[in-house]
Formats: structure tokens, sequence, C-alpha cells
């Protein structure tokens, strides 16, 4: 299967590389001091899951120069998802299943405005990874896991083909016949894990075990299921329950990207987070006090240091 890695970051860099070490034929597309080292020197990945070197990598600049493909995984930061969509434009009407593994709800539904709805596959991943440095990605825990699927929840060539190209390349891999489903209850989690570490600048420890902050945690991730249950999902009403039990069996040191991207003084994904969920539920007219209370703190610091 030809796959191209468009944003070979922590996610697109480490499943890339699964996949490329387990025989795909997979091109990453990079740009900068990481592209260069990947080029010179090929794509490492450092992992508690096993170390992975390959070289040669094939590397390159735009998704132009990657040839022909059957599959991209879309891995940027959401504020160039619009760009990217533009980008995929040419690919998709060649044949191409476009499957995004950013955060959030929006992602999918910005690539269909320019591309077919058809060939656009529902994903999520979950892991943690980054770029450690230039042509290195590593991998913090052994979590792995990536859920796609169809929207319309009907099975497909495409799908079976990525699922045991996955399979091969020892991803923890599912193949969803309600991936809508499941990149909504993804989101209520992340809501919650990124706006509190982001809020606090600390952990999930520390926040599950302070009662305000655990209670604002728990308030978030409410008000994520009563907006995914007014669009039609079918979420339990005591999903965000569950999901702070869940927060309870994480390791206490455990912060999400938005946090960490705080911390460098880096841009922030927040609008299409907790922005994202008061957008949304003004819209629906959904009151989302505590995503707004996480929102308004840290819009300030949405463009980063600069």
């Amino acid at each position: 299967m030809r796959i191209a890695i468009l944003g070979s970051g922590g996610v697109g860099g480490y499943f890339g590389g699964r996949l490329a070490a387990a025989g795909s034929e997979v091109t990453f597309i990079a740009r900068g001091a990481h592209l260069a080292a990947i080029r010179q020197h090929g794509l490492r990945l450092v992992s508690p899951r096993g170390d992975a070197l390959i070289m040669p990598a094939k590397a390159v600049e735009t998704i132009d120069e990657a040839g022909p493909v059957d599959l991209v995984i879309v891995g940027v930061k959401l504020w160039d998802t619009e760009e990217v969509a533009h980008s995929l434009v040419s690919v998709a009407a060649q044949g191409a299943a476009i499957l995004s593994l950013q955060n959030g709800v929006q992602k999918d539904e910005i690539l269909r405005r320019s591309l077919p709805a058809e060939a656009v596959l529902g994903g999520v991943c979950y892991i943690a990874a980054a770029i450690a440095e230039p042509g290195v990605v590593a991998q913090s825990g052994t979590m792995q896991r990536l859920v796609f699927g169809e929207y319309g929840n009907a099975p497909s060539t495409r799908s079976e083909a990525f699922l045991a190209a996955c399979t091969r390349a020892g991803i923890d891999v599912e193949l969803s016949r309600d991936i809508e489903r499941l990149i909504w209850e993804k989101f209520v989690f992340l809501v919650g894990l990124s706006g509190t570490t982001a809020l606090f600048g600390q952990p999930i420890g520390p926040i599950r075990e302070d009662a305000e902050k655990r209670a604002l945690l728990l308030a978030a991730m409410q008000e994520v299921v009563a907006i995914g249950q007014a669009k039609g999902v079918a979420l339990p009403a005591d999903y965000a329950d569950s999901r702070l039990a869940f927060c309870d069996t994480l390791p206490a040191g455990m912060t999400s990207s938005m946090q960490t991207d705080l911390a460098r003084g880096n841009r922030l994904e927040l609008p299409w987070l907790s922005g994202g969920v008061v957008e949304m539920g003004a819209a629906l007219g959904i009151p989302t006090p505590a995503n707004r209370t996480i929102a308004d703190a840290l819009e300030p610091r949405t463009l980063g240091r600069g």
C-alpha cells in the first residue's frame, strides 16, 4: 500500500515509521531541519515498544512530490487543516483516501469542504510521541492505538488493506463500523485533559486529586457530551463520569500536547478544543461555562509567544 504521511511529527512520524519498517511504501512529508535529517540519516523511532530506523526513508516537502499514493495520513496541527485540504484536491481526485489523525471533531468537516466526502475516512489515535530532535521521533509510554473506519460504516477494500498494513506493522489497530461516535468519545476526554492541564500547568495527577480542579475537568467533559448528543451522536448520559474514572487510572505525570505547547511558547489548538466546544455550544444554545473559563484564560496564549 502506497502511503503518504502529511505531517511527519510525533503522530505521523511514529505510525508512518512503523508502517515503513514493516514494508509499506511510505513517503514522509516534512519541512526544515526534520526533513533534511530524514533525508540524510533516515527516520529513527525511539520507543519502549522497540526502536526502529527507516533508512533510506523517502522524504519530500510537498504532497505533489510524493507521486501516486493510495492513502494520505494527515498529522498536521489543526490550524493547517484548511491549507492541507486544498493541497489534497489532486490526489483525492486520483482516488487516494484521506485519513486524518488530528485532534478534535471538526477536522473531517474542514477536509470535506475541499475534498469529496467519500475520499475522507474517519480516524483517531492514542499515542504520546513527539519529535525529540530532527529525524528522531520518540514515544512516551507504550500506548500506540489507531482506530479508523468509513463514514456510513460500510466495509471497503481500502479500509481492509490499511488494516492489514497496520497489523503487519504491529500497531494496535481497530477497523470501526461506528467511527463518528469514537471520534466524539476521544474528543470528550481530550477536551478535559488538554484544557485542565494547560490551564493549571500541571499533569493529570494533581488535577484529579484537587476537588475544584477535578470538578472543572468533569464539567468540561460533560459539556462535550451534551453537545455531541445534541448533534445526534450516541454518547451515554454518564460518559463523562466514565472518562473521569479513566483519568484516575492514568499515570500521574501524564499531560497533554497542548500543555506542552503552552510551556514551550508554541501556538495552541485551543480554538478547536475548548474554544470549539464554546463555539458549538453557542450555535446549539447549550451553555459551556467550564470550557469558556478555560478558553478565555488561555486565549491570550493561543498564538504562542511568537
